[in-house]
């Protein structure tokens, strides 16, 4: 990488990262398709991270890289049309399924359920979640494989006057 190459992915980066800071929406209006994040040391410049956006501002992609520059994995994200993640699936680096999520939302647009699963597409555990009127998330259970609940966390709240 020559220098002026390495100058302006570095510029872009410091761009992409103080939009970070503010939204998606800046990520789309700067029609930022990709940022990648580099390290220097002893002189040596190595790839952290790549991150890819789709015209939305919404990440498609992100790769993360070991201290040689060697992928590590890979997250492939997939969105509905209201624009909430529906599905995280990682990667190896030899671009083999290593795990996946599925996320599902009610009629009101809150998460109501994430599914786990394995490399191999076998269903590991489930969050369902439960909200109040309010829209305030009051439980998560986890589910095993088979659907039994190992485990619940309950949210509770207090109000001022």
């Amino acid at each position: 990488m020559n220098y002026k190459s390495l100058l302006l992915t570095l510029l872009l980066c410091s761009l992409v990262l103080n939009t970070f800071s503010q939204s998606k929406k800046d990520v789309k209006k700067n029609k930022i398709k990709t940022c990648m994040v580099v390290d220097t040391e002893n002189g040596k410049t190595i790839t952290d991270r790549k991150t890819l956006f789709d015209k939305n501002g919404k990440i498609t992609e992100e790769t993360e890289y070991d201290k040689n520059g060697i992928i590590k994995n890979t997250h492939k994200y997939k969105y509905n049309k209201d624009d909430d993640e529906i599905e995280d699936a990682e990667y190896n680096a030899a671009d083999k399924l290593v795990k996946k999520k599925t996320t599902k939302y009610n009629s009101f647009n809150e998460k109501s359920e994430e599914q786990f699963y394995d490399g191999t597409g076998v269903l590991q555990k489930s969050y369902v979640y439960t909200y109040d009127s309010k829209g305030l998330k009051i439980e998560r259970k986890t589910l095993d494989a088979f659907g039994k609940t190992i485990e619940t966390r309950k949210y509770m709240y207090t109000y001022g006057k």
